[in-house]
């Protein structure tokens, strides 16, 4: 194995084409290395030691990158990852482990059953918004999988970009992983090869594009997208609790979360009660002024803040609406009284606002989810179990989150992934296996003595 010990650069290398690069993982992966258990264990092992040993040096890019906290950094980032890690480790011996099919009496004394076969290079393309946890979870997946590995981190975010690039050869099979660094032109360059998956987070725009150029070659796609995922509140709920779940989940990451809380629907009673609530709670989490909090991040680009900027006028003010370019700051923002066809309500906030919009109740609500497209979360507080229940029934979400927003990501086994326009595929835990394996069926049938 070519691994470079912890703490010792790999600069013998030369530069590489993606072609090269390609060619070069897929020649390792052909000898069969990346397929016993051994080595698929210790590669995961390595990657928890680069999150455990570096984790300082990641939360200093995240902070460059998205003023992140660095507890923060940790909590969302660097200990969810390593988490991941850990789970799949303790379990991968039984995923692996073949499954029995039961064969009917015409095949008497047949056996069948099946394994998972790893499908050879795969490409995973990350965002910036959680640009550690979205390249090295599915990263963890793939190698688990048994898989090679290209990683492309997001140029978006190029402090965190730069880190994973100078650390994953230190930790790493060189053969079998490798890391691009770029931004349209390499990534072009990436897609014209030809992989055995692909696996890309982002949005629904550059998804197409991965799909057309994954086309060409059939390869397989997941593609993990966003989407504005509804919040429902029923009326009679404790809207204090409401309102602390809901800002602390919607403003996490100043609201750079593909399955953050992108509005709220409720009737006209309940939305100014919660409102008011709101307010209070995000007073709560920031203080009066969110932009001298340690927690609170920053908006990556200006280009997405002058995005969200124009936002802010899509309703009545309840908290926040101020902003500053110059620290790419903008407050956590309630807007009230807005209507369906607002500018904040055409595309995913992806950013620190949040919109009420009233509707009579329950049906008018279902109604309003299911005449847009499908969301990657749906969120519900409600006491009522009838409620619960229509919601999970009557609508399509990628994700059903009741009661706490965000909080399924950190179940491992749950399947996280989106539906239509929210994206295709999932991973986490065993269905990251899943994801980066084909399940292939075995008959064995004797010969007759």
């Amino acid at each position: 194995m070519s691994s470079v010990p912890s703490g010792v650069d790999d600069t013998t290398r030369p530069a590489e084409s993606p072609a090269e690069i390609v060619g070069r993982l897929r020649a390792t992966f052909r000898t069969g290395r990346t397929k016993g258990l051994d080595w698929r264990t210790g590669q995961l092992r390595q990657l928890r030691a680069l999150l455990t040993e570096r984790g300082d040096e990641i939360a200093d890019a995240l902070h460059a990158d998205l003023g992140k906290s660095r507890k923060e950094a940790y909590r969302t980032e660097i200990d969810f990852t390593i988490r991941e890690i850990d789970h799949t480790l303790e379990h991968l011996a039984d995923w692996l482990r073949p499954e029995p099919a039961p064969v009917p009496a015409t095949l008497g004394g047949a056996q069948a059953y099946t394994v998972q076969d790893p499908l050879g290079v795969v490409l995973v393309i990350a965002p910036w918004n959680y640009p550690v946890q979205l390249l090295l979870a599915p990263l963890a997946g793939a190698l688990a999988g048994g898989n090679a590995v290209v990683v492309k981190p997001s140029e978006l975010a190029p402090a965190t970009s730069a880190a994973v690039a100078r650390l994953l050869p230190r930790y790493l099979d060189t053969d079998a992983v490798a890391v691009v660094e770029g931004a349209v032109p390499e990534t072009t360059a990436l897609l014209a090869e030809r992989f055995d998956h692909i696996f890309y987070t982002g949005n629904g725009t550059v998804g197409r594009i991965v799909m057309a150029a994954a086309a060409e070659h059939l390869t397989p796609v997941t593609l993990e997208l966003g989407g504005k995922s509804p919040v429902f509140v029923d009326r009679d709920t404790d809207l204090k609790a409401v309102a602390g779940r809901l800002a602390a989940g919607k403003f996490l990451n100043a609201g750079q979360t593909c399955v953050a809380p992108d509005y709220v629907l409720t009737d006209p009673e309940t939305g100014a009660a919660l409102a008011d609530a709101l307010a209070a709670a995000v007073e709560g989490l920031f203080g009066a002024d969110a932009s001298t909090h340690p927690e609170y991040g920053r908006i990556v680009n200006h280009r997405h803040f002058d995005r969200l900027a124009g936002l802010l006028g899509s309703g009545r003010t309840v908290t926040g609406g101020t902003y500053d370019r110059d620290s790419k700051y903008i407050a956590p923002t309630v807007l009230a009284d807005v209507a369906p066809d607002a500018p904040v309500m055409r595309e995913e906030i992806f950013g620190p606002v949040l919109p009420i919009v009233t509707v009579g109740g329950l049906d008018e609500a279902i109604a309003f989810i299911n005449d847009r497209d499908k969301p990657l979360a749906l969120y519900a507080f409600t006491d009522a179990d009838a409620v619960r229940e229509r919601l999970i029934a009557e609508t399509s979400s990628g994700a059903v989150g009741i009661g706490l927003p965000l909080a399924h990501l950190t179940v491992s086994d749950l399947p996280f992934g989106g539906v239509g326009e929210s994206g295709m595929g999932s991973y986490h835990g065993r269905y990251s296996l899943e994801t980066f394996s084909h399940r292939k069926a075995v008959l064995d049938t004797p010969m007759p003595a």
